[in-house]
Parts: C-alpha cells; structure tokens; sequence
C-alpha cells in the first residue's frame, strides 16, 4: 500500500522491491503494463532461456489488453529453439500474468547485451590481507566457525574496495 501511495515507510528496502514501481513509467512506453515480465524474465522462461533471450515490447490489439504480441530479443542460433518452444513460453508467461496476455510471439533476431563476468578467484588466491586491527579483533572471537565467516568477509569486502578504487588501498601493502 505504502509503496503504491508514495508514502515513506520507516526502513529500507531492497532494491529489487522497488524496481518495479519505478521503472513502471518507463517501461509502460516502451509496451510494458507490467514490469515484471521484464524484471522476472529469468524466472519465468527459466535461466537458459532468459540467457539467449530478453523481452522488448508487449503490444495488445487496439481497445484490449490481452492476446498480445511479446517481442522478444534472440541470439542468432538460439531462435530456433525459442520457436519450437513458443508454446511453452506463452503458457508460463500467460502464468505469470494470471490471464491471456500473450498469444504468441515475434521473435527479433540480434546481439543481446554481454553481462558482465563476475571475476572468480584462483583456488590458492585468498583475497587481500586484513589489517592489524581487524586481525587483533578478529583474535578475540571465540567460535571459530564465526571468525573464520567474519575473516572472508574482510577479505571479500577489501578484495571489492581494492577493485573499484583501482588498488590497494593507501597504507596497505596489497600483498596476501
């Protein structure tokens, strides 16, 4: 309720809750009534799909909002097997929705956008060294399971500061 009224509730939330909200606008232009056939491709076409795949327009014949054309982005190769399970993507999108939004398809071949790698460690690679401090805290916890969980996430949260500023950060030695 709070969310449709624009009214401020008293904690935060996850930006995946409001996404929709505020890009309903913006995708209501481009055909979208709702934006969680965008924003829940994944979910209902499944990861395979939705990694050859992106929804770019829904369009109802005039004076109604069912029975609509869903113009999807393909890869080149991977159309064909869009279109022999069109059937199945219909029904789920269809799901989805609750009603007979979607009759069928037209699918639009092109280059889909890269996602970005997510960079993996090497198996012997342990992140950035904690500093002093934080290793002296670190001493004073009793659980091991718990000190160990606390020392990745040191690591991990130096390793994701040390990428985005570009380095080590100054006064460290950027060895570990």
């Amino acid at each position: 309720m709070a969310q449709e009224t624009g009214k401020r509730i008293g904690r935060p939330r996850a930006l995946a809750a409001s996404l929709p909200l505020a890009a309903r606008k913006t995708l209501r232009k481009h055909g979208f009534a709702e934006a969680g056939v965008v924003t829940d491709w994944p979910t209902i076409v499944g990861p395979l799909l939705s990694a050859h795949s992106a929804p770019q327009r829904l369009a109802f014949p005039r004076g109604t909002r069912q029975d609509g054309t869903l113009h999807v982005l393909v890869s080149g190769p991977f159309s064909t097997e869009l279109q022999h399970l069109e059937p199945v993507v219909i029904e789920r999108i269809n799901g989805y929705f609750g009603y007979r939004a979607v009759a069928r398809l037209r699918l639009v071949q092109g280059v889909l956008p890269m996602p970005r790698p997510r960079r993996r460690r090497a198996s012997g690679e342990d992140g950035p060294a904690l500093d002093p401090v934080s290793e002296a805290e670190l001493e004073k916890i009793e659980v091991p399971e718990l000190r160990a969980a606390l020392e990745r996430l040191g690591k991990a949260v130096r390793a994701r500061t040390a990428e985005t500023d570009g380095g080590p950060k100054a006064g460290t030695t950027g060895t570990g």
